[in-house]
């Protein structure tokens, strides 16, 4: 007979939970002070190699905080690596992709990758994570989602409006077809592959998707979207997350996930009014309330979950990452306030 599922999972699937499970986007990152001491000596791209190092932050985080489940330390543009980009991590600088896509020829230099095995390091430290993460804890891989993919490999790196990415997308939209089409196998592998390893959930985070019309989501990003949930190991939940996207909800829901991830800007209890009762959703405090006062984390958090109304199937969360300069202790206090106020 299997276990009972832990409090994450069951929210995920929208079965009720003894409290509201709740992680933290970036809950390992530059807020810590321990993490600030390993990344002065160790690059960014290099801890993400390193699977030991990458299973003790992802752990360390996730039981200092207390939350119900750790995420994999890593970065979504790994997987444009065996997809032959040139990525570095430039300090000040952020993420550069050195030969980036910029005409439809460069997308025939695009490698197919179904299976992503140059990036052992990833699920190896999936195996250390779950081998040695407390089993009340569920672990979540991630991906980044192809249209975000797309404009870092388009653009090359960040940008305000994706302007290179939407161009390229008006233009040459046969080009980017095939290019979303082979971010979209990739993915499918990477994710499957983690789900082997011992990832108990996955998120695929689609944070500039946010930055197109309903329009051209359906048109462009959501058939491939379907494709990539379409091809997940069945029964592991998924979450869809993105950033932005109020006016593409409904479509995000039929593009795919069992949960549909908030950000800050939408109102919860509005948002899953409008997905309805089939799907759970997960967030969304503002991460800039972190930095203080705590009554106002307390009044907003309270908020949020009364709008959630115990209702089976809300998973908290920020509406993004949290902040580098946020103070670690009032991470850990909304975590234990979370848990105590939504006790059933």
């Amino acid at each position: 007979m299997p276990l009972p599922a832990n409090t994450f999972v069951s929210a995920c699937r929208r079965q009720n939970t003894s409290h509201t499970p709740v992680w933290l986007m970036r809950q390992a990152g530059r807020y810590q002070p321990e993490y600030r001491e390993l990344r002065a000596k160790v690059g960014f791209l290099e801890l993400c190699h390193r699977p030991e190092l990458a299973a003790k932050v992802t752990i360390d985080a996730a039981n200092w905080l207390d939350t119900d489940a750790a995420i994999l330390f890593a970065d979504i543009l790994l997987i444009l690596e065996p997809m032959g980009f040139d990525l570095e991590f430039v300090k000040g600088d952020g993420p550069a992709i050195h030969n980036p896509v910029r005409a439809a020829v460069d997308v025939e230099r695009v490698l197919d990758v179904e299976t992503p095995e140059s990036l052992g390091y990833v699920y190896e430290a999936v195996k250390l994570i779950r081998r040695d993460l407390p089993k009340h804890r569920d672990l979540i891989g991630f991906a980044g989602a192809p249209f975000t993919l797309a404009c870092y490999a388009i653009e090359g790196g960040g940008s305000r409006h994706y302007d290179k990415a939407k161009t390229f997308m008006y233009q040459n939209p046969q080009s980017f077809y095939q290019l979303m089409q082979k971010l979209t196998e990739a993915t499918i592998g990477y994710l499957n592959a983690q789900i082997a390893a011992g990832a108990d959930v996955v998120q695929l985070f689609d944070s500039w998707v946010g930055n197109l019309s309903l329009r051209d989501y359906v048109a462009h990003v959501q058939p491939h979207m379907k494709r990539l949930f379409e091809g997940l190991t069945k029964g592991v939940p998924s979450i869809h997350f993105g950033t932005d996207t109020g006016h593409l909800l409904e479509a995000q829901r039929d593009a795919g996930g069992d949960v549909i991830g908030l950000d800050w800007r939408a109102n919860l209890d509005e948002s899953w009014a409008r997905l309805g009762s089939g799907v759970a959703v997960q967030g969304n405090l503002d991460p800039i309330l972190l930095l203080g006062p705590w009554s106002e984390i307390e009044r907003q958090t309270r908020l949020i979950l009364d709008q959630a109304a115990n209702r089976p199937g809300h998973i908290f969360n920020l509406g993004h990452g949290i902040l580098p300069s946020t103070p670690p202790d009032n991470v850990r206090r909304l975590v234990d306030f979370v848990h105590e106020y939504s006790k059933r």
